[in-house]
């Protein structure tokens, strides 16, 4: 999953790419409103993490913008900003969550875990495929109930299946979020960490549709 930070104070920004990052998440980064506008208006993101006060265009703006061009990312709005009125101008801009200033990372990565859930059309932390369960909060996958160890970028491509599980996911799209702005990208590893994932999880979950991409759904019963 491929997420923005758009936060304009450059320890907390920081803090929280640093912590979404070691969450397993490709992550970018903005310090301002146009910067961050621009980012979001261009680039397919799961979800992004918006400040309300920032230079040069306010996150409110930021928000009306991106609905107003279709954009439907889940938004979770950070701020210092508490008042219940704040709150509800937030959620009408389309806003999906509010966590207000201060606050701790690990409900700020519970609250996102929640919301790209929802945005895939799960309800729980846990994700199934057959025997393979993807458990969201402790980054865990296991097999049959025995745990699979797997890298990062094994694990944010499983994880992007199994959020999309039943739908064909293209190379592209897989690039486009797994990988974060400033990496080299280049959609002939993904089959590299395909097969990789294959060999690991020694289950028939992922099939590939020719000229299409993945899509991964159940084992066959024999």
């Amino acid at each position: 999953m491929r997420l923005l930070v758009v936060e304009d104070d450059p320890d907390l920004n920081r803090q929280l790419t640093a912590a979404l990052t070691d969450a397993g998440y490709a992550v970018d980064r903005a310090f301002d409103g146009e910067e961050g506008h621009f980012l979001g208006d261009t680039e397919p993101y799961d979800a992004v993490v918006l400040d309300i006060g920032l230079p040069k265009m306010d996150g409110i703006s930021v928000l009306e913008a991106w609905r107003r061009n279709g954009r439907v990312m889940p938004v979770l709005i950070l701020t210092a900003r508490d008042r219940w009125s704040d709150k509800v101008q937030g959620f009408d801009a389309g806003a999906d969550d509010y966590v207000a200033k201060p606050f701790h990372l690990e409900e700020v990565l519970a609250r996102i875990r929640a919301l790209l859930r929802r945005s895939t059309g799960h309800a729980q932390s846990e994700l199934t495929c057959g025997p393979v369960v993807l458990d969201t909060r402790t980054g865990r996958v296991s097999v049959n109930g025995a745990p699979v160890k797997m890298t990062s970028h094994e694990y944010r491509l499983l994880a992007y299946l199994m959020h999309h599980a039943g739908r064909v996911v293209s190379r592209t799209e897989l690039v486009e979020h797994l990988y974060d702005q400033d990496f080299d990208r280049d959609s002939n590893t993904i089959e590299v960490f395909v097969g990789r994932i294959r060999k690991k999880l020694d289950v028939d979950i992922i099939q590939t549709v020719r000229g299409l991409g993945y899509l991964l759904t159940p084992p066959r019963s024999t």
